[in-house]
């Protein structure tokens, strides 16, 4: 997660390649990956469920939105150029999906353009599909398939007959065996295979096999926090919540000790806060809402969504005044966010569970 630093990398590698469409493709996911975690949007759990069609997070800086489409495009003119002169050029074919791999994420999660993002993903699925066609040995190939077959074959059944007259078609067990292979192959995509099979696992209700997964990342990956922060919400899912309290005070220990550096691991004291309230631990879980502010510069989603967790915790505690001080501090923050809502209707009148 250490992006910018990535980023400058991969600059590197594009001025030496210039004419590579793959080093253009390591840039463009570099700088959209980094977005996503500015926005908010990286959080694993989000995606456990569909809700997250419906959750916006911070905008995209447009400026960023402007250089990942300058990429886009300069990808795809690379990768046709390569096509035009041999059709069959698997690196070619396999760079391509990968562009448009990465432009369905664009236009999914930046734009949260539904229809143009699913268009972009089955073209990033055929031409994948393709080079397995051409290179049946071609590991990393199977990540964008894997991927697209299970999305394809988790659909209402109503759903998949209409996919299906397009010409589009899905198995989740397909899916998960592809994503198997790659995530368990030495090849380039094999971390990202194992992200992605994680959640479609954890999606399955597979906590364990999911927990598994993360739990091998974060020990190859200590200065990245998400991947223990997933295994603890794992364990909390699970029913494990003593071992998955551990968990988040360990992130929350480390990240004080400046282990992850400027990351936001202060989403660790609101999830363990969260816990706390399920087990009405009402006390407790104020003190770890209160945790988030102590970092020097929180996420402002996050800080926003503690200090109206906490007031609610006071007003269950009876401690009135301490609530309305967190809901006037929730609306200071941001007065046009769903938490700011809550807030004006919890001063209006205290918050009963």
């Amino acid at each position: 997660m250490d992006y910018d630093r990535s980023i400058q990398e991969f600059e590197k590698l594009r001025e030496r390649h210039p004419n590579d469409p793959a080093a253009v493709n390591h840039l463009l996911t570099a700088i959209q990956i980094r977005e996503l975690y500015r926005m908010g949007a990286m959080n694993t759990g989000e995606y456990s469920n569909d809700s997250f069609i419906g959750q916006a997070h911070r905008p995209a800086d447009p400026k960023i939105k402007e250089q990942i489409k300058q990429l886009v495009a300069q990808a795809e003119d690379l990768e046709e150029r390569e096509l035009k002169a041999n059709p069959n050029n698997v690196d070619a074919i396999y760079a391509r999906g990968v562009t448009r791999a990465q432009f369905a994420v664009y236009t999914a999660l930046l734009e949260r353009a539904w229809f143009s993002a699913l268009r972009n993903a089955v073209g990033a699925r055929h031409d994948h599909e393709r080079v397995l066609e051409l290179d049946s040995n071609y590991l990393d190939a199977k990540l964008v398939v894997g991927a697209h077959n299970y999305v394809m074959g988790s659909l209402p059944w109503s759903v998949k007959v209409a996919v299906a007259l397009v010409g589009l078609s899905g198995s989740k067990e397909k899916g998960l065996a592809y994503l198997r292979e790659v995530a368990g192959g030495n090849v380039e995509s094999s971390v990202d295979a194992k992200v992605v099979l994680a959640l479609f696992l954890r999606r399955e209700h597979r906590y364990d096999d999911a927990r598994a997964l993360m739990h091998e990342l974060a020990a190859r990956y200590p200065r990245n926090y998400l991947f223990p922060l997933e295994e603890a919400n794992l364990l909390r899912s699970t029913g494990h919540a003593q071992e998955a309290a551990a968990g988040y005070r360990k992130i929350w220990q480390n990240g004080r000790e400046g282990k992850y550096g400027n990351l936001h691991y202060e989403v660790s004291a609101y999830a363990l806060g969260e816990l706390l309230r399920g087990q009405k631990d009402y006390a407790n879980s104020a003190a770890a809402f209160e945790m988030v502010g102590e970092v020097s510069d929180p996420d402002p989603e996050v800080q926003q969504k503690a200090n109206l967790a906490a007031g609610e915790m006071y007003d269950l505690l009876q401690q009135r005044d301490l609530a309305m001080k967190k809901y006037q501090t929730v609306l200071a923050e941001n007065g046009s966010t769903a938490p700011a809502e809550a807030a004006r209707k919890h001063i209006k009148e205290a918050y009963r569970e």
